[in-house]
């Protein structure tokens, strides 16, 4: 279990190296309104985990914008996914990979994560598909501080009227700005001084923070 501290601090170092698998593309960023199916996909994308790696996905959550009722999001699923030892990519990556999932981002020095694509890609790049919908696995063993930090946030806005309005407007604002070079990490950037000004009051009223 990761400490208070832990769970509660946001790191500014530099990647230690390329975490790219599968390099980015410029894309448009394309929010849409809530859909009120996303839950339902994400149980399916659960769902279909489950039957791949069976025990050895420890916890699987729905986070990120599409699980939160009322907010605006890319149409794409945002899952995390514990497993015992990410670093053991021979425990889960052939298996996911075999079923249509993309490893695109392997970051030892950021708690092991691991990302992958699933579904059909809103940016439409050429990529093998599981068939289900668009998703991203985010894959981190049960120690890391962001598996925590990603369910307060979803659980904060779930319950906060205001502050998922705060950053609804926020996404659409930084959507608004995005320029034809740009990839999706240009577009967090810009959303990242509201993140951490919403993870500050989720931190306090969830009892991380006194």
């Amino acid at each position: 279990m990761p400490s208070k501290r832990q769970i509660t601090e946001f790191s500014d170092e530099p990647a230690a190296g390329n975490p790219w698998v599968v390099e980015p593309v410029p894309t448009t960023i394309e929010l849409i309104e809530y859909d009120p199916t996303w839950p339902a996909q994400a149980k399916q994308i659960g769902d279909r985990l489950c039957e791949l790696l069976g025990v050895r996905a420890i916890r699987i959550d729905h986070v990120g914008s599409t699980a939160v009722e009322g907010l605006p999001a890319k149409p794409v699923i945002d899952i995390d996914l514990t497993v015992a030892d990410s670093a053991d990519e021979a425990g889960y990556v052939n298996t996911l990979q075999d079923a249509g999932f993309v490893l695109t981002v392997r970051e030892p020095w950021w708690h092991e994560h691991r990302l992958f694509h699933g579904g059909q890609r809103p940016d439409d790049r050429v990529l093998p598909t599981d068939g289900g919908p668009a998703t991203n696995i985010h894959v981190f063993g049960p120690d890391s501080p962001e598996l925590i930090k990603h369910v307060v946030f979803r659980n904060w806005l779930r319950s906060s009227a205001s502050d998922r309005k705060l950053y609804a407007d926020a996404k659409r604002a930084a959507a608004a700005a995005q320029q034809e070079h740009e990839a999706v990490m240009d577009y967090n950037v810009r959303k990242q001084a509201v993140i951490l000004e919403i993870y500050e009051r989720a931190f306090r009223a969830s009892g991380f923070l006194s």
